[in-house]
């Protein structure tokens, strides 16, 4: 196991194993306009795993399995190989070691048995399919790939809109996603649709948690009296625990996401909670507790 690209927790019996795909520092700052270098210096905790000295957010592209029941459930598939992203040059024609790391902590493809999509944003779906001989095809050829059916046809429905768009666009960077990374698994009948608050197995369901998008889902897992929470893109990074109300250009509705972003900080910081966030640069988990009107991390 690669030590940099991979770590895990255990959750009662349940394990979870995040997969980096890739560390970044910056770009984020672009989408939460509010997150300037000297606001994000005033939130002292985040310093120095979340923001660098000079007020800079560092984040992180990852994925992570689930083994609870005797299931292997991959959440969210980071950017993938191959992948066209013209209108984002850092994202455009990735070529990454993922699979190698993924096979490296002990999952081999064909091993995992579910993949569940928070939602459809290309930096969540990239590895549901890979390329050979010039087509896509399923990366997982054993797994159901799982996503609510809200999410699902609210970005059918915008194909077409997207398609229309320039490059340059700020809502652009969608284009091309349905058909390199999602109809592919439809074709090969590998795609389920679920409600957004489906029970995977007795230690594994969704919450729906809309407003970055519309059916967008965080997964909690529950084993022995043990709680976690895979966040999705619900808090794109720890600076939003101390500013829920600090909602992304890139939300499909601003403020339902600050209202989920509120409610689920009340909820996780009165019970035991270990909160695991999508995008959270290391050490990626944590629990949120009060800090006066707000809250804040305490990893």
């Amino acid at each position: 196991m690669d030590s940099t690209n991979a770590a895990c927790w255990k959750i009662g019996e349940a394990v979870v194993t995040r997969i980096r795909e890739q560390a970044l520092e910056g770009i984020l700052d672009q989408i939460i306009p509010p997150a300037t270098p000297a606001a994000l210096r005033a939130i002292d905790w985040l310093m120095p795993n979340f923001v660098t000295p000079d007020g800079v957010m560092r984040w992180n592209i990852q994925a992570f399995v689930i083994e609870a029941d005797g299931r292997r459930i991959l959440v969210d598939t980071c950017i993938g190989n191959d992948k066209s992203h013209p209108q984002l040059p850092f994202w455009d024609q990735m070529h990454t070691r993922f699979l190698d790391d993924l096979e490296g902590a002990g999952f081999a493809r064909e091993s995992i048995d579910t993949v569940l999509c928070t939602h459809l944003h290309l930096d969540h779906v990239g590895w549901n399919t890979m390329k050979v001989g010039g087509r896509w095809v399923p990366t997982f050829p054993g797994a159901r790939y799982l996503v609510s059916r809200t999410e699902f046809d609210y970005w059918q429905e915008e194909e077409a809109h997207l398609a229309g768009l320039p490059d340059g666009d700020g809502h652009a960077f969608q284009k091309g996603v349905l058909g390199e990374s999602i109809l592919p698994i439809v074709e090969a009948g590998l795609f389920d649709f679920v409600a957004t608050d489906h029970r995977l197995c007795d230690e594994v369901r969704l919450i729906p948690t809309p407003g970055h998008t519309p059916g967008h889902v965080s997964v909690e897992i529950t084993s022995a009296g043990q709680r976690a929470v895979i966040t999705g893109d619900l808090v794109h990074h720890p600076c939003q625990i101390r500013h829920p109300e600090w909602a992304t250009t890139a939300d499909f509705d601003g403020a339902c996401s600050t209202r989920e972003r509120k409610r689920f900080f009340a909820d996780v910081s009165a019970r035991p909670t270990l909160v695991i966030g999508t995008h959270w640069a290391e050490p990626t988990v944590g629990r949120i507790v009060r800090d006066g009107a707000a809250w804040r991390l305490d990893c």
